[in-house]
């Protein structure tokens, strides 16, 4: 038996007891001791891959004079199992062993400064770059631009972009995501129209960077443009971020013919894109087809069941919600914290208060879940709807973590609903104090003096309004018509069919007067 036929072996290996017996066997026969680093690498990368990285670090300390090759293998074992610490403080070691840094292992350095968003320690291995003379490499150039990115050091990244002698497509879509990054969207658009070549990942980075920075309808024009050119084929993550914006707006046209190229390319037995499907689904108001999807998943995860939960919860499907909560308890599933805050959610809605309570005392006992913030306000705004709300004012009071603005305007909401002034009041002062610069709550305000006919403080609330140069957002609404969503808000006048719609309006209008006559 030889290093070829262990490597061979290791490809095919698809558990721990079986690596272990290849383990054992390259030991027996010395083939770990000499030249092996590539069956090193392998035996680091698969015991990564069957989750026991500890595993993969004694092979490694088992090796006699690592060379660079081996000590890139354990710097990328780190990194992928979210130890980015851990991975540049291999890579100090490297340095300090006395061995000349490659590109490969200061891109690794490079990654684990950038999820970690260490920027001195950054510029340090972008220094190495320099006196190793390794910046000709264009894959040395992308890392340090996504470290710099995922630093807030854009304008550094821009710099590193310009004296980059070989730039490639995936140079220009790391300054993409970089500029998406910092919520420049803007800016991203503008390389990513200047791009001499784009392919499914810059096509997916731009339409992610539009539904991640609340422009859903541009990433969707951007996405029919994409299938318009033909070139570049969505992957996945596109797929998952065009049915997140179709969710936001309610495309349910557009989110439909999605899920007919999902069933196309066999993208249907994907987790996560069975998990976007429900999710658009249930948000456009089509609970039963989200429902189909859920039963005929072969493989649910805990977004899966969170997802179902969340949109049986949107529909008042209070005690739907509490039985796929507790089938998903049945199948060994663990919630995490959204899936508790779905409950609640669907609790709140269905007005179940002793069920909701019983979820929120169980999170820590049963699931191990420190209740956050969002955990009380969903307490709160259960309390509220049900009118308890000298307890929902309680909670606020005895809560471990200062409420912030949405708490507080959970609570004025109640208040206004069941006609308690005085707490309305009360809220909407705490909300202004958090949010000086909320448009809604001086009009709510506003009306609740005008209701107690208290016409002075009416007025003293609009002209703290005017000192503070408040304005009053104007209302936004989609429709979508023929797999396009149009967007219309109160203040505009320039949508292309505008003076269309005003026609017909005024039309129905008359209709209905002469209906009344």
């Amino acid at each position: 038996m030889n290093t070829q036929t262990l490597y061979f072996l290791l490809q095919k290996c698809g558990s721990l007891e079986k690596l272990k017996r290849i383990h054992g066997k390259a030991v027996t026969l010395g083939l770990l001791c000499r030249k092996g680093q590539h069956l090193v690498c392998k035996l680091l990368d698969t015991y990564t891959k069957l989750g026991s990285p500890v595993d993969a670090q004694k092979v490694f300390n088992h090796i006699q004079n690592p060379d660079i090759v081996s000590w890139t293998c354990l710097i990328s074992l780190y990194l992928h199992t979210s130890q980015p610490y851990k991975a540049f403080s291999i890579f100090s070691q490297l340095f300090h062993s006395g061995l000349r840094p490659d590109s490969f292992c200061v891109v690794g350095a490079l990654s684990a400064c950038g999820h970690t968003k260490d920027l001195s320690n950054g510029k340090i291995v972008h220094g190495m770059v320099f006196r190793f003379e390794l910046g000709s490499d264009p894959i040395v150039g992308n890392a340090l631009i996504d470290m710099y990115s995922r630093s807030g050091a854009i304008q550094v990244a821009c710099s590193v972009f310009k004296t980059m002698e070989t730039k490639d497509v995936s140079s220009w879509t790391s300054l993409l995501n970089g500029f998406i990054k910092c919520n420049y969207i803007e800016s991203a658009r503008h390389v990513f129209d200047e791009m001499p070549i784009r392919n499914s990942v810059s096509w997916t980075a731009m339409i992610s960077g539009y539904v991640q920075g609340d422009v859903p309808i541009a990433g969707l024009e951007l996405f029919q443009e994409m299938r318009a050119e033909g070139k570049d084929w969505p992957t996945v993550i596109t797929i998952v971020s065009v049915l997140s914006a179709c969710a936001d707006v309610g495309a349910f046209d557009l989110g439909s013919s999605v899920h007919g190229y999902v069933n196309k390319t066999n993208l249907d037995m994907d987790v996560t894109v069975n998990n976007a499907l429900m999710d658009m689904y249930a948000k456009s108001g089509a609970l039963v087809l989200a429902q189909k999807i859920f039963h005929e998943m072969l493989k649910r995860d805990v977004f899966s069941w969170t997802t179902m939960i969340s949109g049986l919860a949107l529909h008042g499907r209070g005690r739907h919600a509490l039985e796929v909560f507790s089938d998903m308890s049945n199948s060994g599933v663990m919630p995490n914290e959204v899936t508790i805050l779905s409950v609640l959610s669907a609790c709140s809605h269905a007005g179940l208060v002793v069920e909701g309570q019983s979820v929120f005392q169980k999170m820590v006992q049963c699931h191990g879940i420190k209740p956050k913030i969002q955990h009380y306000g969903c307490m709160v705004d259960l309390l509220g709807r049900a009118g308890l709300l000298r307890e929902a004012k309680g909670l606020i009071e005895h809560m471990p973590i200062k409420a912030d603005s949405v708490i507080w305007r959970s609570l004025l909401s109640a208040c206004l609903v069941h006609r308690n002034l005085a707490m309305a009041e009360m809220a909407g002062k705490m909300i202004l104090e958090l949010e000086p610069d909320d448009d809604g709550v001086y009009i709510l305000l506003w009306n609740i003096y005008c209701s107690a006919n208290r016409w002075e403080d009416a007025l003293k609330t609009r002209k703290a309004m005017r000192d503070r140069r408040v304005k009053k957002k104007p209302g936004c609404s989609w429709v979508e018509l023929n797999s396009v969503v149009h967007e219309f808000l109160a203040v505009n006048s320039v949508h292309y069919i505008r003076a269309d719609v005003h026609c017909v309006l005024e039309a129905i209008t008359e209709q209905m007067k002469d209906l009344y006559k």
